[in-house]
């Protein structure tokens, strides 16, 4: 795969991924009706989604550049993705996953996109851990094995 194709598998699947569950699911539920809710935490809520947006970006952009392929499971990379984010967390892109929805629920004070944010989140690690992680074993061995004695997959572990 050439990084050209690679970028533009990456963006189609940046609409069908993260478009559909970060952006049309919680649009679904709540049609962008905003309730009532302290004004901090809809701050803390449009910082989480500014936040989530730049890391979502930054790893499938990482993806494309250093991996040689796209976050889809359909066309994986060609290099097992250590740089950027990836140096602290193994799954940069599913927290801000997590983190623009959960912005979302404080944003517009849902508890319905709240729920949805935890079944996601529930949704990512069984994901990981069935099916990602014996894959990326499989297909990168000890590199990937180092890498996840150095890197914690859930809480990033802070700069050296």
């Amino acid at each position: 795969m050439s990084r050209a194709s690679a970028a533009l598998g990456s963006f189609v699947f940046l609409f069908l991924g993260p478009g559909i569950v970060d952006v049309a699911v919680p649009w679904a539920l709540t049609r962008w009706e905003a309730h009532d809710f302290p004004l901090g935490l809809r701050i803390v809520g449009g910082v989480l989604i500014a936040a989530g947006a730049v890391v979502l970006l930054h790893g499938f952009w990482r993806f494309v550049v250093e991996g040689v392929g796209t976050p889809s499971p359909a066309r994986p990379t060609q290099h097992l993705v250590v740089g950027g984010a990836y140096r602290y967390v193994r799954n940069p892109i599913y927290l801000a996953n997590t983190s623009i929805i959960l912005g979302q629920a404080l944003l517009l004070g849902r508890l319905n996109v709240l729920v949805y944010a935890v079944g996601v989140f529930i949704a990512f690690t069984a994901f990981v851990r069935l099916y990602e992680e014996p894959t990326l074993r499989r297909k990168f061995g000890e590199e990937y094995e180092d890498y996840c004695r150095r890197v914690p997959r859930w809480v990033p572990r802070r700069a050296a």
